[in-house]
């Protein structure tokens, strides 16, 4: 009889889980119908996902204090905040700023037509920004939800990516002034709520950001539902960032391709799309592993009250964790490392050739036997080694 697996999938703040005050307070209200459970307060949520083994919690600058709120209601509710992360032992890596919800930002924030209002989403985020300082959170996301078109009558798209330099530019030089190191993180999409949001893609972002004055204070945050909502790799789109080195946070969920923006749990679609971002994650397949905070930015089905809530909480750590302890055992699989190493074999050393450009290494590309027809008909074994994935997420091989 074999001994019992001592693998736990039990969360721990060691695991640099975090959750949104946005995810775990949804009320499960849609375009189509209202709330379907009370909110659960900023504090409550803390203290609700410090028992469940989570290791942090981030927010929006509205999710703690309300548009409009005065200085003194400000102060307090910070107050009441901080009490309660120190009591639970919970920090906020990240802060952010709502510049999609208010009907100021109907045609956008950093892009919007009318300077009165982009100079209005620069001071908010300015707030939101001293805000996430006076939290201990260390990144800053953008998320331009409002940065788009439903019509490109409205403005031509290269001064609309103008502006939003700008606005970024003189953030991040007013960040820099304040003394902060603090880290930026944009977060693209590809539409809704706009018809098309400007900078869609993570490999969009990343370009833009060499445009910027300070690109090195400036990475990514890709989220999984934004990059599989067109059809496209989130595997693909964090490795490029990781490559980069500009994988400056992460958001993960569930999503269906072709489908709104749904925010599912993580892992609950798409299991080997998740399996193979984890491993990216976890660095099991030989890379260095990401060391950032592990964020969920999901939320509860509509159809769960407040118990569910934390039900679909748990649920996202664990299947991070389960997962994270499969792709161990993936790249540990000896018939695993017997295919990959063979696809890799380079008895010539040829590699370094293409590795440099020199005229040694063109006369050495031109002398290179290279037969087209018989690299042709090398198979590479990738049906037996994705089957193999296949068997360690189901759990027959291990």
């Amino acid at each position: 009889m074999s001994a019992p697996d001592p693998f736990n999938p039990s969360p721990s703040r060691g695991d640099r889980f975090t959750f949104g005050l946005w995810t775990i307070g949804n009320p499960g209200a849609d375009p189509f119908g209202p709330a379907v459970r009370p909110r659960i307060s900023p504090v409550e949520i803390v203290e609700g996902l410090s028992k469940a083994g989570a290791w942090g919690v981030n927010l929006h600058d509205n999710d703690l204090i309300p548009f409009g709120a005065s200085a003194a209601e400000r102060d307090a509710k910070v107050a009441e905040f901080q009490s309660a992360l120190r009591d639970n032992n919970m920090v906020v890596p990240m802060a952010t700023t709502n510049l999609f919800s208010h009907p100021v930002f109907r045609d956008g924030a950093f892009t919007a037509s009318d300077a009165k209002v982009r100079a209005f989403a620069v001071r908010k985020a300015m707030r939101a920004i001293e805000l996430g300082v006076e939290l201990g959170a260390g990144t800053v996301v953008f998320w331009g939800g409002r940065e788009g078109v439903e019509t490109d009558a409205a403005r031509d798209c290269r001064d609309a990516i103008l502006w939003y330099r700008e606005c970024l530019n003189f953030l991040s030089h007013w960040t820099k002034d304040q003394g902060w190191d603090l880290k930026f993180a944009l977060e693209a999409k590809p539409n809704e709520p706009r018809g098309d949001i400007y900078l869609p893609t993570t490999g969009h972002m990343l370009h833009f950001i060499e445009t910027l004055d300070l690109p090195k204070m400036c990475g990514v945050n890709p989220e999984v539902a934004h990059e599989n909502m067109p059809g496209l790799s989130m595997v693909h789109a964090v490795g490029q960032a990781m490559e980069a080195g500009k994988l400056f946070h992460i958001d993960l969920n569930g999503q269906r391709i072709g489908r709104y923006d749904q925010d599912l749990r993580f892992a609950s679609e798409d299991l080997k799309g998740a399996f193979f971002l984890v491993r990216l994650l976890e660095g099991t397949g030989g890379y260095e592993a990401y060391q950032g905070p592990l964020h969920f930015d999901a939320h509860a089905y509509r159809t769960e009250d407040c118990q569910g809530v934390w039900d679909f909480a748990a649920g996202c750590m664990r299947s991070y964790k389960i997962l994270a302890a499969k792709t161990k055992a993936f790249d540990a699989d000896a018939e695993v490392q017997e295919i990959i190493a063979a696809n890799h074999v380079d008895p010539e050393n040829i590699g370094p050739i293409l590795g440099k450009f020199s005229l040694e290494n063109r006369d050495a590309l031109n002398k290179l036997d290279l037969d087209p027809d018989a690299l042709a008909a090398q198979g590479h074994r990738y049906e037996r080694l994705d089957q193999l994935a296949m068997e360690h997420i189901m759990g027959v091989r291990g």
